[in-house]
Parts: C-alpha cells; sequence; structure tokens
C-alpha cells in the first residue's frame, strides 16, 4: 500500500524534476504520434530507449498541462491496485484530463484502471519495456480501445543529428559499434549498456517471473548476443545448457524477445508450421549490445551489418523471414501478406561471394515474383541485371536513410 500523501509527493517531485531536464533530441517517432482521442496511446520499447524522454517531450510541447506519472519511482513500489482509489484522488486534485503514465504495466490490474479512466473520457498514454503491451490479451482486456507504437534506440538518421553528422561510410562504421541507445551515444562508456543488459534479465525477467535459474538465463543471453544471425532452436540450446526441458528453453526465449532484448526471425514458409519447426535467426535490438556485452573475441562486422539492416527493417515491418530454399537470402519482408521486398546483407562484395550472393537473392525473388531486390554493403554500389530482374547494390548509408 502507498499513502495517498506519497503518490502526492512523488508527483509533485517528477513534476520537478521534469521541469529542470533538458528536452533531448525530438524523437522521429514524436511526428508520427497520433493525436489523443478515446483510445490510450501505448508507446512500448526496451529499457532506457528513449521512453521516458519522449513523455517529457509531449509534456513540454502538446500536454504542458497534463498529469505526470512514473511507476518505477523508488517511492511507489508498494503500489497495489488498491491504491488506483488513491492515484485517482490525487488526480482529482490538478483537474487535467490527459494522463500520461510511465511503466503502469508493473502493477497487476493496471488495464482495469485504464479502461476505467477512458470510460471517464481521460486521454492517456502509457509507455512500457515489454512487449506484452502489444499483445492481442492486452487488446481484449482494453475493449481495443488502444492505439499501439513502438519506440527503438536512435536510427541512424537520430544518431547523425545527436552526433552532428553527415551520412558517410564513417558514420556508419561509428554507428555500427556504438548503436542508438541515447545515454551510451551520449557519454561512451560500456558500463551503460552492460547495466541495461543485467537488469533487463535481472529485473524485467528474472525477479517479474519468479525465475530461479537465473545463471542459465544470463548465459543464454550471452550466447545470443555473441550469435547475432545465426540459426537457433530450442532443441539444440536446451543440450547447450544442459536444462532439463525444451520448454524452459522457450518460456525463457519468450521472455527476451518480451523484453525487446532479442528478436526472433523465422524462416519464410507458406506454411505456419513450417515456420514454427524451422530454426530461427536471432537479431539484437542494438548493434552497441553486442560490442559491448559479446563473449565473441573476434569483431565480426559482417553480421552487425546484418543485424543494423534488421533493425531498420524491423522500425517499417513486422513481416520479416529469412529465406532458404535452394539458395540462401538474409531477409524477405511481407506487408499485410504480401512480398514487398527481398534483401542480402554483404559487408564487402567481391569476386568470391558476389555469385552466391546474387543467385540466393534471385532465388528468392523468383519464388515471391518480385522484379528487383538488393544487396546491401559497407560502402559498394552498383546495379546489375539477371534473369530480367534487378540488382541494386546499395551502400548502408543510403538504405539506412530510405
Amino acid at each position: 500500500m502507498v499513502l495517498q500523501s506519497t503518490i502526492h509527493q512523488t508527483v509533485e517531485s517528477q513534476r520537478e524534476n521534469q521541469a529542470a531536464r533538458a528536452i533531448g533530441l525530438k524523437r522521429e517517432a514524436l511526428r508520427e504520434l497520433p493525436e489523443l482521442s478515446s483510445h490510450a496511446l501505448i508507446v512500448s520499447g526496451i529499457r532506457r530507449c528513449g521512453k521516458s524522454t519522449l513523455l517529457f517531450q509531449l509534456l513540454k510541447e502538446k500536454y504542458p498541462e497534463a498529469f505526470y506519472l512514473n511507476f518505477e519511482d523508488i517511492r511507489l513500489y508498494e503500489f497495489e491496485k488498491k491504491d488506483f482509489t488513491r492515484l485517482d484522488k490525487v488526480i482529482a486534485l490538478g483537474k487535467n484530463r490527459i494522463l500520461l503514465f510511465d511503466e503502469i504495466q508493473i502493477v497487476d490490474g493496471w488495464e482495469r484502471y485504464v479502461r476505467q479512466k477512458l470510460d471517464e473520457n481521460y486521454r492517456i498514454v502509457i509507455t512500457g519495456s515489454n512487449a506484452s503491451l502489444l499483445s492481442k490479451e492486452l487488446g481484449t482486456k482494453l475493449t481495443g480501445r488502444q492505439i499501439t507504437k513502438e519506440l527503438f534506440p536512435f536510427s541512424y538518421r537520430e544518431f547523425n543529428q545527436f552526433r552532428k553528422l553527415k551520412p558517410s561510410q564513417d558514420s556508419v562504421l561509428q554507428y555500427l559499434n556504438t548503436g542508438g541507445f541515447p545515454e551510451f551515444v551520449k557519454q561512451g562508456l560500456n558500463e551503460i549498456l552492460n547495466h541495461v543488459f543485467d537488469d533487463i534479465l535481472i529485473r524485467d525477467i528474472a525477479v517479474r517471473y519468479g525465475l530461479r535459474e537465473v545463471k542459465t538465463l544470463q548465459r543464454l543471453a550471452l550466447y545470443l548476443i555473441s550469435n547475432v544471425g545465426n540459426l537457433i532452436t530450442a532443441n539444440r540450446l536446451k543440450s547447450m545448457f544442459e536444462v532439463g526441458s525444451t520448454n524452459t528453453i522457450t518460456e525463457y526465449l519468450a521472455h527476451l524477445e518480451d523484453s525487446y532484448l532479442f528478436q526472433l526471425v523465422p524462416k519464410f514458409s507458406y506454411s505456419q508450421r513450417k515456420q514454427l519447426v524451422n530454426p530461427r535467426k536471432v537479431y539484437t535490438i542494438d548493434t552497441g549490445m553486442i560490442t559491448v556485452n559479446s563473449g565473441s573475441f573476434t569483431d565480426d562486422d559482417g553480421r552487425k551489418l546484418e543485424n543494423l539492416v534488421y533493425l531498420h527493417l524491423r522500425r517499417h515491418y513486422r513481416e520479416i523471414y529469412y529465406f532458404s530454399e535452394r539458395k540462401e537470402c538474409d531477409f524477405v519482408v511481407f506487408k499485410n501478406g504480401v512480398p514487398v521486398e527481398a534483401i542480402q546483407v554483404c559487408f564487402d562484395l567481391n569476386a568470391d561471394n558476389l555469385d552466391r550472393e546474387i543467385d540466393g537473392l534471385l532465388d528468392a525473388l523468383t519464388e515471391l515474383k518480385l522484379k528487383e531486390g538488393k544487396i546491401i554493403t559497407f560502402d559498394q554500389k552498383d546495379q546489375h541485371q539477371k534473369d530480367g530482374r534487378t540488382i541494386n547494390i546499395i551502400p548502408c548509408h543510403e538504405f539506412l536513410l530510405s
């Protein structure tokens, strides 16, 4: 239980802290957020990617009189479902009709409270660091009265704005190694990404879901961050980490995906069953995470570049697969079930790999009946015609601005 006076004190204190904070780099996502209506706006993304800053920007630029509360404040650690009644009384003191809630999902029963406030004609913005905020189950609890958006760490364009860089091979290399977590881009201290990695594993997963085998979760996460772009299966991971049940590994992978730390990309197939049984490719939310937390002792810029291309695609699409039939293609992308892109990633095209990369891309283009495909490289630009199809070779800095 939390006293009403404590809630009021926390609200006032957080408001003072907001007033003292710099607004930061204006996020691209701010321009894409819809105007508030009878639906709750839910912004979900990985811990420390800038969701709170986005709320501050909303407060200063759009809704300066809105009521704001961050539920991760230490003074609210004992906040329970019944304390929403006390929160109501604090909200009523200000007579504000717009509510901004940060990390409210850590309180059980928050969905019912939000639905109640919507019924009372409040306009609401919610941020949280768990993908369950975007789930179909949540849509049922809120009776479909939500609009969902995702926030990622800095894009390449935002990274260049923040560091005052021009698009170039050099800025891509910086972005490849640094990634886009705002605080890490600003300060460059490895400990920042070490702490984000550990906080996600311990606070967002182990504590939240009551996991006992924390060491196994940590070893699994370290393995995944060191093997981006590689294929994984729950059965192989079960044997590797000597876990008693494949279900345990599947559960851990689901938690790691829900936390946004990792994304698992299925093999393309028109059969849903085949998608489920085939190995999946693993990518992480940020290439800086690989630089700082990977257990690999070699710099694999090719894998990082592939991860970077995946993240750019993921910002715009949700239906992303890898292609593997006679030949292989890194990414095939769909929108509303219709194929729109086939993309290969190769750090450096040369005489040894050119035919392999083109043939894999052509195989995917033929299967999906697409006329054009892309090969993303670090710095090469070219175009090839083969079998009636166009292959555009594009340097990464151009692709990341598309």
